[in-house]
């Protein structure tokens, strides 16, 4: 007897779906028929094709088909030529493909037609690889490691040829994700498919991570099955690994002195065989009771029935080049949800919504025992949540973020939690007339309006929310605003007169004058919408809830320049900027003009500005005055022509008026 140690077994032991399948085949055809053949062994387990070959199965090949004999194609499958040459035999053909194993013959079909190149990770004298080859109708080549795949990849007969890389469904998971790293580096175009079945991606990783904690590792299965060899070598990896064919193979001194004990199983390994070899290490061991495993408690699980509309737990496997996730829900059936299954949020991409790992709440959407596959649905799960949410939301009066899905007739829809809101028009926006494709795409915060919890139906508004956060914005405001205070804002709408700039809540008017020291035509010479600026508060009137604004700065005053410059009397060089009927006015600096009155425009009378002056003309002026206090200059061109010109003026115009 040996030391008292802990057994476990692993619950993704046994037959898959499609070996399970497969023998449920052959054994209801022996009840209805006699002659009844497999093509090559049903399942690489001795024990099964014993049983079988005592009841009348014969394993042939494809030469020793016969006329009306039923012939049962293995879950392995075949090549095209192996179905053509059993109809020209006269046999009646059972295929028993495993449907995985069907989607790689599809897809090695459909892209070998279009002249592209297949490369399948596998063991080229697998029946599996065999068969899958078997339906290219180009250049088909094989790879075991990512040392194969590059000679493979770097072959001229492969060059500019459209790629396509799938596995055997029994391919090791993490040479498979090594080698399509590879892949990906060295043509980066390659169409990749991990087309590993998820039974055996599971079975293998929970072997792995049940020979890390074991002493030894009890593989259970025929020694002629790639799955079974293949959890060999992953947990040969971490301890000593032994594979038998039945119990009678268990030799206690394989496992003397072993603390734990982990047993797994090959997909063709039947339940009571796994059953047997635990049975009989349980007697030869002593094995504390919560570590006792349950098998036919187990094995009913895996075979439960599932049916659409049912709510299932699910472990995501991995996602697809298409966004179609991987889907493990604890039974032989293979799950996926549809890319267009996961979210209704467009913004998210599958590996945002899920990762592989995690643990999610599904519906069932569609079954196939035939074929093994469940159609499920994240997204209608995450909508019935959701719309608890939006009931609990309504009665609270809570507010809700979601994303502008669709800009429909009268308003947007607004997905949040799995439930598309209605928002009409009319509540969509702050104003009226904005432009609802401005939503699009753009998360908001809303509050629910009407919910009808019958049709699972529920209105929104983005507007009411607007509203409220506008409301607090405001008080806050005008709370703690003062004159003097420079704010930044954004500049909302421009007109004629000046602009409105949203301080948070508040929209504040910065008048033409209190835009720029400069010169300007029009408002829209400074600033443009959505431009954000910063102003100081000229005024505040918080009963009327309005604040005038100025985007003005002290320190670019250009008076203060110009008192620092000029002084009276000097002469300027000034360029005239607009003409009146008393005189023009003269830009010395910028922002600051001169007034140069019209009786000080030449050393002549002057009916009429226009007949000197022009806009745009640079004159040399002398500044006769400066007005500090109203901030006016006043310009001579007069002053600065010759004095006895100036006399013999003077002395005409006396002359004048006295004969006046």
């Amino acid at each position: 007897m040996l030391t008292k140690c802990k057994i476990s077994v692993a619950k993704t032991a046994g037959f898959c779906f499609g070996v399970d399948n497969a023998v449920k085949i052959v054994y209801n055809k022996l009840n209805s028929r006699h002659n009844v053949a497999t093509l090559g062994p049903i399942i690489h387990n001795p024990n099964v094709v014993a049983d079988l070959e005592q009841k009348g199965v014969k394993a042939i090949d494809i030469t020793q088909a016969q006329k009306g004999q039923t012939v049962v194609i293995r879950s392995h499958g075949v090549g095209r030529k192996a179905y053509d040459e059993l109809e020209k035999a006269g046999a009646e053909i059972v295929d028993a493909t495993c449907p995985f194993v069907s989607r790689i013959h599809k897809l090695v079909s459909s892209h070998s037609k279009k002249g592209g190149a297949v490369l399948i990770a596998g063991d080229p004298a697998h029946p599996e690889v065999e068969g899958i080859m078997g339906h290219c109708e180009g250049d088909v080549y094989t790879f075991k490691n990512e040392g194969e795949l590059e000679c493979v990849l770097k072959s001229a007969a492969i060059a500019d040829k459209p790629l396509l890389i799938v596995s055997q469904t029994t391919f090791n998971k993490e040479i498979f994700e090594s080698c399509e790293k590879r892949a990906r580096e060295l043509v980066p175009n390659a169409q990749i498919c991990d087309t590993i079945c998820n039974a055996t991606a599971a079975r293998q990783q929970e072997a792995r991570e049940l020979a890390k904690k074991s002493d030894v590792m009890i593989i259970v299965g025929g020694r002629h099955s790639s799955n079974t060899l293949k959890l060999c070598d992953v947990c040969g990896e971490y301890c000593k690994t032994v594979l038998v064919e039945t119990a009678a193979e268990l030799d206690e001194g394989d496992f003397a002195g072993a603390e734990y004990i982990g047993i797994s199983a090959g997909a063709s390994t039947p339940a009571y065989i796994i059953k047997e070899v635990q049975q009989t290490m349980s007697e030869m061991t002593k094995t504390t009771e919560e570590e006792v495993f349950n098998f036919e408690e187990e094995l009913e699980k895996t075979l439960k029935k599932i049916h659409v509309g049912q709510r299932v737990e699910g472990y995501i496997i991995g996602i697809d080049q298409n966004g179609e996730v991987k889907v493990d829900i604890g039974t032989k059936h293979t799950g996926y949800i549809p890319a267009n299954e996961l979210t209704d949020d467009p913004t998210l991409k599958p590996e945002d919504v899920v990762k592989p790992g995690d643990t999610v709440d599904l519906i069932v959407m569609k079954t196939s025992d035939t074929d093994g596959i469940v159609t499920l649905s994240k997204k209608k799960v995450d909508a019935a949540k959701g719309f608890e949410k939006i009931i609990e939301a309504k009665e609270t009066d809570a507010a809700l973020t979601g994303v502008v899905t669709n800009v429909v007739k009268g308003g947007v829809l607004v997905t949040a939690g799995g439930v598309k809101v209605f928002i009409p028009a009319s509540q969509a926006t702050a104003r009226r007339d904005d432009d609802l494709n401005e939503l699009l795409k753009k998360t908001v915060d809303f509050k629910i309006l009407e919910v009808n919890e019958g049709k699972q139906r529920a209105v929104g508004s983005i507007r009411a929310l607007l509203k409220e956060k506008r409301a607090a914005a405001q008080a806050a405001f005008f709370e703690n605003a003062e004159v003097g205070q420079t704010v930044t804002g954004e500049v909302k709408s421009i007109t004629d007169y000046g602009v409105f700039v949203d301080l948070g809540g508040v929209d504040g008017l910065v008048r033409r004058a209190d835009l720029t020291w400069k010169r300007i035509k029009h408002p829209s010479d400074v600033v443009a919408v959505g431009d954000k600026v910063e102003v100081t508060i000229k005024d505040i009137d918080k009963e009327a809830g309005k604040v005038s604004l100025s985007m003005k700065k002290d320190s670019e005053n250009p008076w203060g320049l110009f008192k620092s410059q000029y002084e009276v009397g000097q002469t300027v060089n000034a360029k005239i900027v607009s003409i009146t009927s008393f005189g023009a006015f003269a830009q010395i600096i910028e922002g600051v003009d001169g007034l140069i009155h019209i009786s000080q425009i030449a050393n002549k009378r002057v009916d009429s500005v226009g007949d000197i002056l022009k806009v745009g003309d640079e004159v040399e002026a002398k500044i006769i005055e400066i007005n500090d206090e109203q901030k006016r200059i006043s310009l001579s061109i007069r002053a600065l022509l010759p004095e006895d010109e100036e006399e013999e003026t003077e002395a005409a115009e006396e002359a004048a008026n006295e004969e006046a």
